[in-house]
């Protein structure tokens, strides 16, 4: 078995991880763009038998890297409304972040390899009405089926500025930024 796939989350909670989300996701990212280690290895993922992984994804979590905007506390799908709202420099350090990990575990970059929760559960049986991600503050207008792709294009961009080593991961403190190179 090998990671080969990563799914995109929102915590629906506020703009900082809290312990619950740090359980459930390999990485959440504040609204700042600081990113946070969780409590599980992305490898903890590849045996989920042994009740010691990352479950951020009911039904889908064998093989598959959970990584996490926090915020969107309170959202309504039909209003858009949240009092804790994502932020551009907060999708962008994650979108970074999936574009590390995806050069670093060998994933291609698709919807079938790299989704967002809403997008997963629209695939299931018995849906579970999942909202992350389908909304972007910043991005009113963007339809919600069209939220995946939007991340996926940065996600692409992104994947090829690391390969060219202009952005590195670095640890700062306690948790991790991207820096940027020319």
């Amino acid at each position: 078995m090998t990671l080969n796939k990563i799914c995109l989350h929102w915590t629906g909670g506020n703009n900082y991880p809290c312990e619950t989300d740090l359980n459930a996701y390999h990485y959440c990212v504040d609204k700042n763009g600081k990113i946070y280690q969780g409590k599980f290895k992305p490898e903890d993922n590849l045996n989920c038998k042994d009740g010691k992984y990352a479950k951020h994804l009911g039904g889908g979590n064998t093989g598959c890297i959970g990584i996490s905007l926090c915020g969107m506390r309170g959202f309504n799908l039909k209003t858009k409304e949240t009092d804790r709202p994502i932020t551009e420099k907060q999708v962008e350090a994650f979108c970074c972040l999936a574009a590390y990990l995806s050069v670093k575990y060998g994933i291609s970059v698709s919807e079938e390899t790299i989704f967002t929760h809403y997008e997963f559960d629209k695939k299931q049986a018995k849906r579970k009405e999942k909202t992350d991600i389908t909304y972007i503050s910043y991005l009113p207008n963007l339809l919600i089926d069209r939220v995946g792709s939007y991340l996926r294009n940065k996600i692409t961009w992104y994947k090829i500025k690391i390969r060219e080593n202009k952005y590195t991961f670095e640890k700062k403190g306690t948790c991790y930024e991207f820096t940027y190179s020319c």
